[in-house]
């Protein structure tokens, strides 16, 4: 951690390193002559040291300092970083203490002097020894913990703070917060799971008991901020300690585990709040973490709605694992040219290109995909809005299911290797019209897979947190503005992933070719009522009286709770590293000839013919025609000379 000032105390204003450690070996040499003669002071209880001794002082004084120096500079003593020592340091000095007295003897005995000390003044000088010189190399530290914790009293209100695990994560999180004095924390205590710890001190605070106690002690003790810092927190645990703190208004942080597991140094500026991604109960998928591992490198790559949310990530991590070209495409001109520059910036030596593109423009695609031969091709250009699909099935169509058809047959015609179709739990026995388009869209890529030299797979996954539109953002744009938060229905449930954990499957799916229709095994789906009450409560607010929710009802084309298989492919599904892999019915023969039609509608604006198709194709789709079509009939008894140009 960096800190703007330098702190007061012993020996900060020896700045020069070699001068630091020669004042610390002549200090060294100081406190053994001062513990010889404080303890043949006390050997002969203060009275004259005998003449035989006090005639062997000056080379007893002499050996001893020796014996001390050279014992200091084996074990590095005189290189002592008086801010950040700790108890492995405390060893060493005891080390350094014995080796130096085991060395004084040696010299003794060597040098063959009448004779030696008495053995009560070796013993007394030992432990005069290593007492001073810990209390040298210590108290500067304490000094400044002092010194950093009456500034911190000055500069910042206190925010009386429990620190949640007792391990070394929360023993080196308090160091860190003694040292700094660049937050307010002032750290009552711990909370550790472990009841044989309760009641014991870690660097000078109490153990104060479980989490099981965290709302009496938050009560008791006025607390404001808890830190967590155990290495691996369940979700289910957090989940438990938010519902626990929802009416206390206090705020979380956690440490990020990536700096626990790899053993970093912690410090406070690592702190986080609580984000949603704390919430999910599993591990999140991993692609490839070294680009040696990676299938991707040297490979040209072409990424569609490559300005968005999962496909700005699939970029990222195309070039993470080595890509040799990434062309990213979209009809998002702004989002495309903000998110090159990212990447540019993040792999400066990587080819990036941009090229903004309209997926139901074949001759548009045909023409840049035969100039870039794409060896492998991402599509994750669609309308995904199930409220603004609803209003709008024939935008849907035209841009989920002709826009897929385009990308895969400009792909086949350029002899692409590998296509990867992203698609949605909603597609599951779809209520909403963008549900169905996702669903053609994954027969369409199935069937094109039966036939062809390209490698086609669809990829399934549920809500991805903090993407774009989705409810994480709304919810948190909502608590910023005081509320209230809007749920639809207090039973409504989802799936939840990261969206580098959506990406991971996606590229598992691509590169390692486990089948034609992939998903994620996402775990429990996550209550959206429970969901906003711990964003309210990770805020520092309490649910249902700082922010109020309130319910407004399913919108249109939504369901309670969404499927990852359906009943035929559950049936088939195999399981490949937190993949299934569903096979499912085939495809209808007629199933291009359907698709065009439903294209050919679309169109034409023809909704209500738009819909049946849908029926026709996906017959599981259960979908109220009332809700599209309101839209649309208020536009035709506005402007009825108006007729949609037909599209060949």
């Amino acid at each position: 951690m960096t800190h703007s000032r330098r702190p007061a105390g012993f020996l900060p204003a020896l700045r020069n390193i070699r001068l630091r450690r020669f004042v610390v070996l002549l200090l060294d040499g100081g406190i053994a002559v001062i513990s010889l003669w404080l303890s043949m002071f006390l050997r002969f209880e203060g009275k004259e040291i005998p003449a035989p001794y006090r005639e062997l002082m000056p080379a007893f004084l002499v050996l001893l300092v020796v014996a001390r120096l050279v014992s200091t500079l084996l074990f590095r003593l005189h290189r002592w970083s008086f801010r950040f020592s700790g108890l492995t340091d405390g060893a060493r000095l005891g080390m350094v203490g014995l080796l130096g007295t085991g060395l004084f003897m040696v010299e003794i005995y060597l040098v063959e002097l009448e004779k030696g000390p008495p053995r009560s003044v070796v013993l007394m000088e030992l432990l005069l020894s290593i007492t001073l010189m810990a209390l040298m190399r210590f108290s500067p530290r304490i000094h400044w913990i002092y010194q950093a914790d009456r500034e911190r009293s000055r500069r910042h209100e206190p925010l009386r703070t429990l620190i949640v695990g007792a391990g070394a994560a929360g023993e080196m999180l308090l160091r860190d917060l003694q040292r700094s004095r660049d937050h307010g924390y002032r750290v009552l205590g711990f909370l550790d799971d472990d009841a044989s710890k309760w009641g014991t001190i870690v660097s000078g605070r109490p153990i104060l008991g479980g989490t099981q106690n965290l709302p009496e002690l938050v009560r008791r003790h006025q607390i404001t901020r808890v830190l967590i810092a155990i290495p691996r927190l369940s979700a289910q645990r957090i989940r438990e300690l938010l519902t626990s703190c929802s009416d206390l208004q206090v705020r979380i942080k956690i440490l990020p585990f990536s700096h626990l597991e790899l053993h970093e140094k912690i410090s406070s500026s690592m702190l986080q709040d609580l984000s949603p991604e704390d919430l999910l109960s599993r591990d999140p998928v991993v692609f490839a973490e070294r680009v040696g591992e990676s299938p991707i490198a040297n490979r040209v790559t072409l990424v569609t709605g490559g300005a968005g949310s999962i496909g700005s990530e699939i970029c990222r991590q195309l070039l993470l694992g080595g890509a040799a070209q990434l062309v990213m495409v979209d009809l998002n001109e702004n989002g495309l040219y903000l998110n090159q520059r990212r990447l540019q910036h993040e792999f400066p030596q990587a080819r990036i290109e941009s090229h903004v593109a309209n997926v139901r423009d074949f001759a548009r695609l045909t023409s840049l995909f035969e100039c870039r031969r794409p060896q492998d091709i991402f599509h994750a250009a669609a309308h995904k809005h199930v409220p603004l699909m609803e209003e709008a099935p024939c935008e849907a169509v035209k841009n989920n299911v002709l826009g897929t058809l385009n990308v895969a047959r400009a792909a086949r015609a350029a002899g692409t290797e590998r296509f990867v179709f992203i698609s949605t739990d909603k597609a599951v026995r779809p209520s909403s019209v963008m549900g169905a388009s996702k669903r053609i869209g994954e027969m369409l890529i199935r069937l094109l897979a039966r036939d062809s030299s390209t490698y086609f797979c669809a990829v399934r996954f549920g809500n991805v947190l903090d993407s774009a539109g989705s409810v994480v953002p709304l919810f948190r744009e909502q608590i910023a503005a005081g509320g209230p938060v809007t749920v639809t229905d207090p039973e409504v449930r989802r799936y939840f992933m990261t969206v580098p954990e959506a990406v991971a499957l996606v590229l598992k799916a691509a590169y390692e070719e486990h089948g034609h229709l992939c998903v994620l095994e996402m775990g429990e789906q996550i209550r959206i009522l429970d969901l906003a009450r711990h964003m309210i409560t990770m805020s520092g607010l309490t649910p249902d009286v700082d922010i109020p929710i309130v319910f407004s009802g399913l919108r249109p084309g939504e369901k309670l709770a969404e499927e990852l298989l359906t009943e035929e492919e559950e049936r088939t599904f195999r399981s490949a590293e937190k993949i299934l892999v569903a096979e499912g019915p085939p495809p209808a023969a007629n199933l291009l000839r359907g698709i065009d039609e439903l294209i050919q509608r679309a169109q034409q604006e023809d909704v209500a013919g738009v819909l049946a198709q849908i029926r026709t194709l996906v017959p599981s789709f259960r979908h109220s025609d009332a809700v599209a079509a309101e839209p649309m009939a208020a536009a035709a008894s506005a402007a009825p000379a108006l007729r949609p140009a037909t599209v060949s």
